[in-house]
This record gives structure tokens, C-alpha cells and sequence, in this order.
């Protein structure tokens, strides 16, 4: 199997406790826009997790006692109606299933991608850890080995280009202003002069 480490670090405009509000709106929102007509996000379970309910192996971030309980889910993304029709003509079904298990231990989180047609050789792990740090060099706690094979890549939201297909001016934090907050919008070097938090 390919294995390969990508790390990436997004600086965020809000703080951690924010992000998370955030987060859990935005998952709500996709969820509800990908599920209906038979094809998209269907939640199997979505419960609480522990240490003995729905434990997650390895345990997250090494063990650390803060990331012991969460919410765990279990979904399947049906993506049959989400690939060009020659695909869905050649591909099995099975292939064009994908399993998530996911444990979500705010700030840190862990979900997993797989898919039975491809067994063992098929796997997506992301694990992602929300601090207002905004310089943690190895938030993972990487092996020395991991840490020099990573590829690093910092992402920042406020350098996006409006040729990109996904633009969407309404969406687009260069021109943006927060009435609630009074942030934004971002400017070049914007987190050199703003506090914030780091989803890495």
C-alpha cells in the first residue's frame, strides 16, 4: 500500500471555541445538501465514544487522556450519482461506496475513509488538531522518520484567486466583513496583526 504524509496548517480568523461552532454548522449544512434521492451521506451511527464504547485504535494523539471521549460517527457516502455516467457504467457498485468512521474529541479529531471494493488498499486518514497556537511544529506528534518524508503546506485562506471554479464572491474573505465581529476582511500577512487559531 502508498503511503505518504501531507501536514497542512490553516490559520484561521476566530478562535478555537468559534471554529468549532463553525465546524459543526458546516458538516450539518453539507450533510443535509449531499443526503436525499438515494445517493449521498447516509449516518449509520453517531453516538458518544469512550475509552470502552466505540474506542478509537490507536487511541488519538498517543493516548492523551483530553481525547478520550467525543462523538463517534459512522457514515457511508454513495457517490454513484456524483461520477460521470460512463464511470457508473464500468465501475461496481462497491467501489462507488465510501465507508467514514470518524471520532470527534474537539479540538482534535480523527476521520477514516475506506472502501470495500479495494479492501486494504484503500485508506484516508485525517486527523486534525484546532489550537490558537498558531506555531506548533509537529501538533501530531510525527516520528522523526514522518516528520522528514512530510509534505508541509500552508494554506492561506485569505490568498484565494477568483479564477478558481469554486468562487463564490459572497464566500470570499478578501472582501468580507464580519458585522457581528468586525473581522475581515483578510489582507495579505492578516494573522501577523489578528489573533486566531491554527487547524492542523
Amino acid at each position: 500500500m502508498f503511503y505518504s504524509v501531507h501536514y497542512s496548517r490553516i490559520i484561521l480568523p476566530m478562535t478555537v471555541e468559534e471554529y468549532r461552532v463553525a465546524q459543526l454548522y458546516a458538516v450539518a449544512e453539507a450533510s443535509k445538501r449531499e443526503t436525499g434521492g438515494g445517493d449521498g451521506v447516509e449516518i449509520l451511527v453517531n453516538e458518544p465514544f469512550t475509552t470502552e464504547v466505540y474506542p478509537p485504535d490507536p487511541p488519538l494523539l498517543d493516548g492523551d487522556p483530553r481525547y478520550q471521549t467525543g462523538q463517534y460517527t459512522r457514515k457511508l457516502y454513495h457517490l454513484a450519482h456524483k461520477v460521470p455516467s460512463i464511470v457508473r457504467q464500468v465501475a461496481p457498485t462497491k467501489s462507488l461506496i465510501l465507508q467514514e468512521v470518524a471520532w470527534n474529541a474537539y479540538p482534535y479529531c480523527r476521520t477514516v475513509l475506506t472502501n470495500d471494493y479495494f479492501t486494504t488498499s484503500f485508506c484516508i486518514k485525517i486527523e486534525s488538531l484546532h489550537s490558537s497556537d498558531i506555531s506548533l511544529t509537529n501538533a501530531h506528534h510525527l516520528s522523526p522518520e514522518e516528520l522528514e518524508s512530510r509534505k508541509l503546506v500552508d494554506i492561506d485562506i485569505g490568498n484565494i484567486s477568483p479564477s478558481d471554479k469554486d468562487y463564490n464572491p459572497d464566500e470570499d474573505p478578501t472582501t468580507f466583513k464580519s458585522q457581528k465581529t468586525g473581522r475581515g476582511p483578510l489582507k495579505p500577512g492578516w494573522w501577523l496583526v489578528s489573533s486566531g487559531s491554527t487547524g492542523y
